[in-house]
């Protein structure tokens, strides 16, 4: 596996790869890399010949510097875990190297980016399309790989691909769990024992919400969800929205549409520590 710092070695790397006929699979992280990264780039592994992870806290999508500072940076054992699972390239340039001069591009997609995440992170999905598809552009990959913890990112990705017609394939990849139903991430290495624990809650209590809908409106369903995870000492809910898992627009009834979804973000801990995570309801 190589380390690969500059924009430059990349591209000649890539283009010697090309040249010889191999598709290229790409796996954007920020670091802090778990077994739900390792699950992404295994998978990308298998389906193309040759694998580059990028590894790079991306500071346009932060609109809370706090959250960009306490993030956690864990570069030798990212690129350990890299080896272990099969990855090509760990791409890990610095901002300077991403950024030489400020992104002033803005992108929007009204539909899919000004909703959930969209409103309460304002910005953040700017920062996302900024440096994804600097990401494609410098890496060219015939695909790229996404979890779907991030379910509402993959839309704005998908939307954005199609905006800037890049010739890209986006995998969706599903959701990796901690044995307590916690989904893997990052930000989870910020919580103590206890709060883990306590986080494990949401998810528990989402499935519960599942079998719940089943006799119940989508409004019942709605506040039995926040009012329960709102009882659990240690958790807030910031918000729970059941949409439409196309447009990611509310919907009011269950018939409203084939592809419904519950997501959400709590807050958990005293920190406090922002979780994501997501149910299907329908599809």
């Amino acid at each position: 596996m190589k380390l690969i710092s500059t924009i430059q070695e990349l591209k000649e790397v890539l283009a010697s790869a090309r040249k010889e006929g191999k598709k290229i699979g790409l796996v954007p992280t920020m670091g802090a890399l778990h077994r739900g990264h390792a699950s992404l780039v295994e998978r990308c592994v298998a389906e193309n010949d040759l694998t580059v992870v990028s590894v790079f806290l991306n500071p346009t999508q932060f609109n809370d510097k706090v959250d960009l500072e306490k993030y956690p940076r864990t570069l030798e054992a990212d690129c350990a875990l890299m080896e272990e699972v099969g990855a090509s390239i760990v791409f890990a340039p610095s901002v300077e190297e991403m950024y030489p001069e400020e992104d002033l591009r803005r992108f929007s997609y009204p539909e899919v980016d000004s909703v959930m995440e969209g409103a309460f992170r304002p910005g953040h999905f700017n920062g996302v399309c900024q440096i994804v598809s600097k990401l494609f552009y410098i890496v060219e990959p015939d695909r790229a790989y996404f979890g779907e913890k991030d379910f509402q990112q993959i839309a704005v990705i998908k939307a954005m691909v199609a905006d800037l017609k890049i010739p890209v394939e986006i995998i969706p990849c599903p959701v990796v769990r901690e044995e307590s139903g916690l989904a893997m991430s990052s930000r989870n290495t910020l919580l103590s024992d206890e709060e883990r624990q306590i986080a494990a809650n949401i998810y528990q209590i989402l499935k519960k919400s599942k079998l719940f809908a089943t006799n119940h409106s989508l409004l019942d369903t709605k506040n039995y969800v926040i009012d329960t995870i709102n009882s659990v000492v240690g958790l807030e809910v910031q918000y729970f929205s059941i949409v439409n898992g196309e447009t990611l627009q509310d919907v009011t009834r269950w018939d409203e549409a084939e592809h419904i979804v519950g997501c959400i973000t709590v807050f958990c801990g005293a920190a406090p520590i922002r979780l994501i995570d997501h149910i299907r309801y329908k599809g």
